[in-house]
């Protein structure tokens, strides 16, 4: 027998409540503790890898998980799974007192981290996965293209073939500031800009394949700037946003006010160069009259600073409803650093700014909506917007806690997303807990440089895609990509990769493939026959690929750098085993063995199609053309092999052309 004691005097806080640890109930036993909750206290939302149970011993409560809120009292015991989300309040008037039992058995551990990595199917709730809106002043280059359009859309082929009801939207972002800065420069409206460059976007997508479920104009779509208004109007009416003079900045010679495009200087934090606003390098917000040594873009005048009255949100007052917010869903490491240095200052952010260009609070006065805290609106719109197309109820009044909601964004726009949205959202809706996750990307560089269109250092979608060369772009783009740290775009790189690897390497293996079944099996799919240690080695590698090509594209863990490495792995392993099983070819006595190393390469064939469906759709759809399958409809549940006559089309098959010339003429000497 083992006894244990807890002296009261050990309590110390501990997951938002008062917590004592008793240790080891012996060899291989589990961990207890005990826990007290005062009235009206409750533990952290929180999950963890071992597997708990609470027994209630006095107090009443309820605890609330994945699936809802239940009572919980006096002799009730809770048992939760690993990584299951849970809390405990006290609802009454006493203490609520309980014993706490935890212990780690990692196979259950990984099989709860493997599901909780699972696409959204299980769900059943709509998930509606955002591409930041582009500004209308100028069309797409491949490193906007990398980024939140490709990500975005990869995500939500990979999610509907999964059977998720999941939808990609995003938009015009019309009332950017930037689009007045391209206006002076062209000579032309502002309305005019945005709605020329917005067609100009809508057509750069197109051609990469990024067909969206809702595309939003703002400064045209209906009832968009009256929902913008009602919007803003029940956050001012929270106690986190209000009126203030707050410093600002004024051109010296027009005094004209300066904000975004117009102003630059050093980021008052981190001392790199931005611009107004926003650091493009640490990704902290600015004031503009806290840059170092700012410059005017209206005149060569120094500007001046003096307090302005805006409306402002106070991010001190709101950092509980962030933090709470980003507790239980994908916010990457960055941006929860991100998100703990703002807080900490709890600094208070213009969310209007004196303009011409943009929504009026209240159609009237000098000041519009600043166009960030207005995105955070039309998101909601947006998916009003689709629900009326669909037939679904979807209120951007009221925004459902049943919607999961997916945004996918550069690194620059994160402070928008991750943090003063959920600010705005708690003080316009807080009867909405949203549900978000975020996919951040990183710059990506062309030939070690930022893509610049001042310098004309860039390569503008348009100048790249094409029917032929769509596949090998967004391969290319999905394994280089920036995902955590900045990468780099070379024309040789990305020929070489579309050559050797995809040409070469996939096109090459799929064609002698074909060439075998067309020579051998009169151009149909052979059946299986005697099966050999190393086919069923092998037949166990396609499954452990898929596997793990489908934790790559999942929710958690999604990453298209791994995944497209995952699919060339998955090619090189079919020409190793090709290679291999050749020594077989012509022998009598094994032609058994020699067909099911042939099925087992056409059931590879067909993995590949399924598995690169999702970012390569032409490829996937046209390899699983040739493999007698129709196009990919949903994803593979296990490798599988041709069903026996299945006419193949492998041989002499072109999946990925050259295309026209990467980039001609469009970098200048710097």
């Amino acid at each position: 027998m083992k006894r244990m004691s807890i002296d009261i005097a050990e309590f110390a806080p501990a997951f938002g409540i008062d917590m004592a640890g008793a240790g080891p109930l012996g060899p291989g036993a589990p961990q207890a503790a005990w826990g007290r909750i005062a009235p009206g206290g409750r533990t952290v939302l929180h999950r963890h890898d071992e597997a708990e149970s609470f027994v209630i011993l006095s107090g009443q409560g309820e605890v609330e998980t994945d699936t809802g809120r239940v009572p919980v009292s006096q002799g009730d015991i809770l048992a939760f799974e690993p990584f299951e989300r849970h809390v405990l309040e006290n609802t009454g008037k006493d203490v609520l007192v309980f014993a706490d039992l935890y212990w780690r058995t990692p196979a259950e551990a990984a099989r709860a981290a493997a599901t909780a990595a699972a696409p959204h199917a299980a769900s059943g709730r709509p998930v509606f996965v955002f591409s930041t809106p582009p500004t209308p002043n100028g069309d797409l280059h491949i490193g906007h293209l990398s980024g939140p359009y490709l990500g975005a859309d990869v995500y939500t082929r990979f999610q509907k073939l999964n059977g998720v009801e999941a939808y990609h939207l995003t938009g015009s972002d019309d009332f950017q500031s930037y689009v007045v800065g391209r206006a002076r420069d062209e000579g032309r409206a502002p309305q005019d800009v945005a709605a020329h460059y917005a067609g100009e976007i809508r057509a750069t997508l197109a051609l990469m394949d990024i067909h969206l479920d809702q595309f939003t104009i703002t400064q045209a779509a209906s009832g968009y700037v009256e929902g913008a208004q009602a919007f803003f109007g029940r956050a001012t009416a929270h106690d986190s946003v209000a009126m203030a003079d707050l410093p600002a900045l004024f051109d010296g010679d027009t005094g004209a006010y300066l904000y975004e495009v117009d102003v630059s200087g050093g980021c008052p934090g981190c001392g790199a160069p931005c611009g107004g606003n926003i650091c493009e390098e640490c990704g902290a917000p600015n004031i503009c009259a806290d840059m170092r040594a700012p410059v005017s873009r209206l005149s060569h005048a120094a500007p001046v600073a003096r307090p302005a009255a805006r409306w402002a949100i106070d991010l001190g007052a709101a950092a509980a409803s962030v933090r709470g917010h980003q507790a239980d869903t994908r916010v990457p490491p960055r941006i929860r650093a991100l998100t703990e240095a703002v807080l900490h200052t709890g600094p208070r952010i213009p969310v209007t700014h004196p303009a011409d260009w943009g929504i009026r609070p209240d159609g009237t006065g000098d000041q519009v909506i600043w166009v960030w805290p207005e995105m955070a609106y039309g998101f909601l719109y947006g998916i009003e917007a689709l629900g009326q197309r669909a037939g679904r109820a979807w209120d951007k009044a009221a925004p459902s806690d049943d919607w999961k909601i997916v945004h996918f964004f550069g690194y620059d726009n994160s402070f928008y997303h991750a943090i003063l949205y959920p600010a705005l959202y708690a003080a316009a809706n807080p009867e909405w807990t949203p549900d978000i996750d975020y996919h951040v990307n990183e710059f990506y560089l062309l030939d070690g440089l930022k893509f610049s269109t001042s310098r004309r250092h860039a390569i503008w979608g348009k100048e790249i895609l094409s029917p032929e060369t769509v596949d090998a772009v967004r391969l290319f783009l999905s394994l280089t990509r920036p995902e955590v740290e900045r990468t780099n775009f070379s024309r040789a790189a990305f020929e070489a990769f579309r050559d050797g690897v995809l040409v070469e390497g996939w096109q090459g293996w799929l064609n002698g493939l074909g060439a075998i079944v067309s020579e051998e099996f009169g151009g149909t799919g052979p059946d299986a026959g005697t099966w050999s240690i190393e086919h069923r080695a092998y037949l166990a590698e396609l499954e452990r690929q898929r596997v793990a090509v489908t934790a790559a594209l999942g929710a958690d863990g999604f990453s298209l750098n791994r995944a497209v490495r995952l699919l060339c792995d998955l090619v090189e392993g079919a020409r190793h085993f090709s290679t291999a099983s050749a020594h077989l070819r012509g022998l009598a006595g094994e032609r058994d063995a020699w067909r099911t190393a042939v099925a087992l390469q056409l059931a590879a064939a067909r993995l590949l199609a399924c598995c690169a469906a999702p970012v390569a759709p032409r490829f996937g759809n046209a390899l699983s053309g040739a493999l007698g399958l129709g196009e990919v409809t949903a994803w593979p549940g296990a490798p599988e092999l041709i069903a026996p006559g299945t006419g193949i089309a492998l041989a002499g098959a072109t999946f990925f052309g050259a295309g026209p010339a990467v980039g001609a003429g469009t970098l200048a000497a710097e």
